[in-house]
Formats: C-alpha cells, sequence, structure tokens
C-alpha cells in the first residue's frame, strides 16, 4: 500500500504548489458538474466551464495537447449546452427534459470522432514546435513519431467530444460515452503521473452510471 502512495505522490514532488491547488479545485468543480448534470441541473455548465478553464492550463503546462484542446472545446461547447439548456428548461428554469439519440445524432457523432481522431494526430505531428514555444527560430525535426498513447489521447478526446456534444443535445446516450472515456482515462492519468485527476475519473464513473439510470427513468417517463 505504502508502494501504490509512493507512486502517486512521486510526480507531485517536481509540481510547484499553485498547480497541485489548482489541479484539486478543477476536479472538485468537474465532479460538481458531472453531478449538476446527473441530475438535468442547468448549473453543470456554470462549475463545468471554470473547471475546463483550469484544466486548459495545466494540461498545456504539462505536455497534453490532447487534453487542453478537449477541455477548451468542452467550454465552447459548454456554453452552448447553457443556452440550449435555458431554452428547453422546464417549469421551474432549472431542469430539462431529455431524449434518445436518433440515427442520425449517431452519424454526425461518428464523423466528429473521426475528425477529432485526425485533428489531434496533426497537433502532435508538431509537437516538437509547440514545446518549444513555436520558436520557428530552431530546427524541428517534425514527422509521424506516434506512440500508444498519443492514439489514446486522440480516440478519447473524440470520445469525450460526442459526450458533450450529445449533453448539450440532452441525449441519454451521452453517458454511455463518458463512462466509456472515463474508464480508459483512469489508469491513463495514472500512467502519466496525474493521481488526483484520476481519481476525478474514478468518481466520474460512478456518478456516469448514476447518471445513466436517472436519465433513462426520465426519458422514459416523457415518452
Amino acid at each position: 500500500m505504502s508502494e501504490i502512495l509512493a507512486y502517486l505522490i512521486e510526480p507531485y514532488k517536481t509540481y510547484e504548489t499553485f498547480q497541485i491547488i489548482l489541479e484539486s479545485i478543477a476536479a472538485f468543480l468537474g465532479i460538481a458538474s458531472v453531478f449538476f448534470s446527473m441530475k438535468r441541473n442547468i448549473w453543470v455548465y456554470p462549475t463545468g466551464i471554470v473547471s475546463t478553464f483550469l484544466y486548459i492550463y495545466l494540461y498545456f503546462n504539462w505536455g497534453l495537447y490532447g487534453e487542453s484542446l478537449i477541455n477548451f472545446y468542452y467550454t465552447i461547447m459548454s456554453v452552448y449546452g447553457w443556452i440550449l439548456w435555458r431554452k428547453n428548461t422546464e417549469e421551474d428554469h432549472v431542469h430539462v427534459q431529455v431524449y434518445w439519440a436518433t440515427q442520425q445524432d449517431y452519424l454526425k457523432a461518428t464523423g466528429l470522432f473521426v475528425f477529432t481522431f485526425l485533428f489531434i494526430l496533426a497537433v502532435y505531428y508538431y509537437r516538437p514546435l509547440i514545446d518549444s514555444g513555436f520558436n520557428f527560430a530552431l530546427d524541428h525535426e517534425l514527422g509521424f513519431f506516434y506512440t500508444a498513447v498519443d492514439y489514446i489521447d486522440a480516440s478519447l478526446t473524440g470520445i469525450f467530444l460526442i459526450g458533450m456534444w450529445m449533453m448539450a443535445k440532452q441525449k441519454v446516450d451521452n453517458w454511455i460515452f463518458w463512462i466509456i472515456g472515463d474508464l480508459i482515462m483512469i489508469p491513463l492519468l495514472l500512467y502519466k503521473g496525474y493521481a488526483i485527476s484520476s481519481i476525478q475519473y474514478l468518481v466520474f464513473t460512478i456518478l456516469a452510471v448514476k447518471g445513466l439510470i436517472e436519465w433513462k427513468k426520465n426519458a422514459r417517463m416523457s415518452q
């Protein structure tokens, strides 16, 4: 047990205190956002926007450009979702009605995944240039030097974008994509040395399962 704890703590010895504090705040707000989403509560978006802003900064500084980009997209989609949910809230102006995705929705989701996957790999192609702070004076060796983690990152970005898009559209199916992505993120973040965020995704998985159950009930009642 002590060895596992030491492994989880070790990466944080190189981080500045304010980075650890920011990650903790971002993780807390992220969990709060998923909780509000599970309850079909519009507060999912204000809490989510602050969390994603913090993660954009943290992930970019850690060199996780795929995760940084997806959180940037989260921010945009959160504003979009906030507008849609504001229009479609029930009488209490807080909760929304939910529905199952259609075949057309899944066709759009497939296109979104393919575009996102290729876009993230294109970003990683220019990783040496990004790591240098876009210093064009240096001789950068660009190329298709992808690792297994890069392909996982690109796939996860696509999966999470579909989840975010379907959530904004009030589709029950969004939880399926969140659950798949969360289960992959838990070991991936542990491997990369981000224990706090890994624990956050463990909580996300539990809340996503509960969210799927609650949204299915609501969709059934609406029918």
